[in-house]
């Protein structure tokens, strides 16, 4: 781990808040212990004021009134942390676990989260304590409960965020069951956070049962806690308020010091997406069928939620040991068309398509997680949202491997190790023992298509793959590329911006616009600036070149004129 954060220092609030909950939890230990029968006894000495033996005075039964409060420390703490971990624990289950729903049930959950929310936590409270009756035991129930629609909106919000990245997709393609996406993938990535809230939501809890016992709802004599040594002053209020002062000091040191904790956790811990078979409802140009293409899509329809297509009969076939190209501007499908080919969609984004096959693979049909997981590669745009980031580098690279081809994780590790070394990671037998934070953007690109290339797949889909790589990195690894696509026969689709990389890499090239297909050529021809569409010749156009001003070389790629 680097030195700067293995070095972090602990913010001040932090340091400050952890001292006050260590004096906290000395009093809530030891005051019931030494101060009890100056808390419990009743005695003659009756509504005292302050003195040097009663700094507070004595309540109405002549107990002294700052050692009740003191001793009723350790009840009133008890009884947060209870209702608290009743509010995160049931919170953060149904928040997190509804995004793993079925899309209609979980507008419905999340409907009822909503609705449930609007009302403020201490009404729900005193409702749910009123039906359950008064006593601590009812009081922390209630608080609890309360407390969980604002965690499972929160947890909701939080699980919302992560739940479509790449990490997460992909463990769904690899088969791996709902809980453990939750547990595995989706709650590590939220903990911190929650952690932030929970310190926050241990004050609220704290606030509202005293407020409970202070009207009578919460706890009951014998026992006190702070709100219901407040309720025992409210009666000499006038007459002696220096009662009504210890246990309000108390209540308020409590929650500052859980603020405290909060906050500095805050400053400590952060410094710094299915198929049908329906027939396409537009005019989609015919596919050719190619029965001898590793990959064949034919008239492929992807539309977004509102049913707007996104890909408009899209046809295309790529044979073994074969490279296809698509270009085309931001917006033009390419990724789309790549993950409706993957069935790694978004939800409520539908694919259609005459023929949509890999080899004997029916993509349009239910295909076993193995088979999806081991004979399609992937590389994905974005490096940093690739990898799960609380998980270390070498058992998500290696997860096919361990799980679909049940390889030990010894040589799991070992072929994996051979692999980054390929694509040129230097002390890779060190570095898969790292988390993703700990490598660079153009390290965590070549892990991704090192793993890609793992298994051996019929199929690699790279999308923008050299994206974060430097021009003598990207160089190498299109090279890594071209020998696993000649050495096994491997096809390739390759999505990218770049023209210059794409007319060298790729056999052929499929240019995109608006979702559809506008033309097709090799990539020889690309190169040659023989473009025949309007469309390609502007983007040949917008390619960069170092040939000088009026040469041939310039004529051609510019294709001679243009709209």
């Amino acid at each position: 781990m680097p030195d700067s954060i293995s070095r972090r220092r602990f913010s001040p609030a932090l340091v400050s808040g952890l001292v006050l909950a260590g004096l906290l939890l000395l009093v809530a230990v030891l005051t019931p212990i030494l101060l009890n029968d100056a808390a419990t006894q009743m005695t003659d000495a009756r509504r005292l004021g302050p003195s040097a033996a009663h700094w507070f005075g004595t309540d109405e039964l002549g107990r002294d009134i700052l050692a009740r409060a003191l001793v009723a420390t350790r009840l009133t703490l008890v009884m947060s942390a209870i209702a608290t971990a009743i509010a995160v624990v049931f919170g953060v289950l149904i928040g997190g676990l509804v995004w793993l729903l079925p899309e209609r049930l979980r507008e419905v959950v999340l409907r009822i989260i909503d609705a449930t929310v609007a009302f403020p936590s201490l009404v729900l409270g005193l409702i749910i304590a009123a039906i359950l009756g008064p006593g601590a035991v009812s009081a922390t129930i209630a608080i609890g409960v309360a407390g969980i629609p604002s965690f499972a909106r929160i947890a909701a919000n939080l699980t919302g965020g992560i739940v479509h990245r790449d990490y997460v997709v992909t463990a769904r393609l690899l088969g791996v069951n709902e809980f453990s996406i939750f547990t595995r993938h989706l709650l590590p990535n939220i903990s911190g956070a929650l952690l932030m809230l929970a310190t926050s939501s241990f004050a609220l809890s704290l606030l509202e049962i005293s407020s409970l016992s202070f009207v009578g709802l919460g706890v009951q004599s014998p026992q006190f806690d702070f709100g219901r040594v407040l309720n025992e002053s409210l009666a000499t209020i006038y007459v002696q308020p220096m009662g009504s002062v210890a246990p309000a000091v108390m209540l308020i040191i409590a929650g500052v010091t859980s603020m405290l904790i909060g906050d500095g956790l805050a400053a400590t811990l952060d410094p710094v997406q299915k198929f049908s078979k329906v027939k396409p409802s537009f005019d989609a140009p015919a596919g050719r069928r190619d029965p001898h293409a590793m990959l064949e899509v034919s008239r492929l329809v992807v539309r977004a939620p509102s049913g707007e297509p996104l890909v408009r009969g899209v046809s295309l076939a790529v044979k073994r040991g074969e490279i296809l190209g698509l270009v085309g501007e931001s917006g033009s499908g390419k990724s789309m068309t790549a993950m409706a080919i993957a069935g790694l969609l978004a939800d409520g984004v539908e694919a259609e398509a005459e023929v949509l096959r890999l080899g004997d693979i029916d993509l349009m049909g239910r295909v076993a997680s193995r088979r999806m997981a081991t004979e399609i590669g992937l590389v994905y745009q974005d490096p940093g949202t690739t990898f799960n980031p609380a998980l270390r580098l070498g058992g998500q690279l290696t997860e096919v491997l361990r799980v679909h081809l049940r390889m030990s994780r010894r040589l799991a590790r070992g072929r994996l190790t051979g692999a980054l070394s390929d694509v040129h990671i230097r002390d890779a037998e060190r570095r898969v023992g790292q988390h993703p934070h700990e490598w660079s953007g153009g390290m965590l690109q070549r892990a991704s298509i090192a793993s890609a290339m793992l298994t051996e797949p019929k199929l690699i889909i790279a999308d923008e793959a050299t994206t974060a790589l430097d021009v003598t990195v990207q160089a190498e690894v299109l090279r890594q590329f071209k020998t696993v696509n000649r050495d096994h026969g491997t096809a390739m689709l390759f999505i990218s911006h770049d023209i210059g990389v794409v007319q060298e890499l790729c056999d052929r090239v499929i240019v995109m616009r608006g979702g559809e297909h506008v033309e097709e050529l090799t990539g020889a021809e690309l190169k040659a600036g023989q473009a025949q569409h309007p469309y390609t010749r502007r983007l040949l156009a917008s390619a960069p070149s170092f040939e000088p001003a009026g040469s041939s070389g310039s004529r051609d790629r510019d294709g001679g004129d243009h709209d």
